[in-house]
């Protein structure tokens, strides 16, 4: 018996399943030149019913992303420079769309104007491949983009109903492992500085309790602490108020910040209250960014891989865009190709 011989897919074949020139099939597969969201597509669809996608895609040698739409909060705009979790996160991402050449069209999304069917409408208009959402919680906004069917990653953020995919930080098993540590080290009475916010930030606290609970301490020793705010002058004025409602650290003998940002408030805050760490009061921070290098004494910290994420993130979107192509969605849907 002869063995059975499958033919193999290349661009002819796909350029005559598409209806394209081999050099248009080319263009698209391998980002080497800008064509039409309706041509693309329709090379992508040819590409990904001939099982070629497939096979690329193993190989890790596909250009299908060559545009996106980055949605992020106003506080990671160039005119704050606070927020360096967010700006690390974001640089490297910038850095690796320029290596790529991925169009980037940038979009305000944290004002109350912007809707989810904005940022879908901004989406098609710019004919962009995919979305990436930085920093986004609510509900609707996340649920009207995984309606639209536009290929979409969030990133630092948690989507409830699981429609988008993510990529976040273990935020309440890292908080959990810090707070561990601490208890490891004696101690037992531990402030955990943080703030009203995003589930991300919420799911810290919960990490912080959780050690607490893995230990069989109680958590009348467990103080969670409120700032108004993420920035360092918030943590300052938070920890403050709180050493002379204490008068003094009050039998704290640690403090776990949920953001490194909040740590040299909070060193400040001890600092004029007679208090010296890590003599008098241990700190430790979340984040890992460049502010903890700054701080005296030097911050310990947990550090997230925020120069990964960007990259995961973008690597999320491709598999979603080749999935899409494979699998396109039926006659009738929101999908417009892009």
């Amino acid at each position: 018996m002869k063995p059975v011989q499958h033919k193999k897919i290349g661009f002819k074949e796909i350029a005559q399943q598409a209806d394209v020139a081999i050099s248009t099939v080319s263009h698209v597969l391998n980002g080497t030149a800008p064509i039409s969201p309706e041509v693309r597509a329709r090379v992508l669809d040819a590409a990904g019913q001939l099982g070629y996608l497939a096979k690329r895609r193993e190989k890790a040698s596909i250009a299908v992303l060559r545009s996106i739409l980055l949605a992020v909060p106003s506080d990671t705009l160039p005119h704050n420079e606070f927020n360096l979790f967010s700006w690390t996160l974001l640089s490297t991402l910038m850095r690796e769309c320029e290596r790529r050449a991925i169009r980037v069209v940038p979009m305000e999304i944290d004002r109350p104007d912007i809707s989810g069917d904005k940022i879908v409408a901004q989406a098609r208009a710019a004919e962009v491949d995919g979305i990436l959402l930085l920093s986004e919680d609510r509900r609707d906004v996340l649920h009207d983009i995984a309606a639209s069917e536009i290929p979409a990653v969030l990133i630092n953020g948690e989507d409830h109903e699981m429609q988008i995919d993510s990529v976040t930080p273990g935020n309440r098993f890292a908080a959990r492992y810090a707070t561990n540590w601490l208890i490891e080290e004696g101690h037992r009475s531990i402030l955990h500085l943080t703030r009203e916010g995003r589930s991300t930030i919420r799911r810290r606290r919960d990490g912080f309790l959780d050690a607490f609970r893995a230990n069989g301490l109680s958590l009348d020793t467990a103080h969670v602490h409120l700032a108004e705010g993420y920035l360092p002058d918030r943590g300052e004025a938070a920890l403050t108020a709180r050493l002379a409602e204490h008068n003094g650290s009050g039998g704290v003998t640690a403090i776990f910040c949920a953001a490194d940002n909040l740590a040299p408030g909070a060193l400040a805050a001890l600092s004029k209250a007679g208090l010296t760490p890590p003599h008098d009061v241990s700190i430790v921070g979340f984040d890992g960014v460049a502010i903890g290098e700054l701080t005296t004494p030097s911050l310990t910290t947990v550090s997230v891989p925020l120069e990964h994420m960007g990259t995961a993130a973008l690597h999320l979107l491709e598999q979603r865009i080749v999935n899409a192509a494979q699998h396109p969605p039926p006659t009738g849907s929101n999908w417009a190709a892009g």
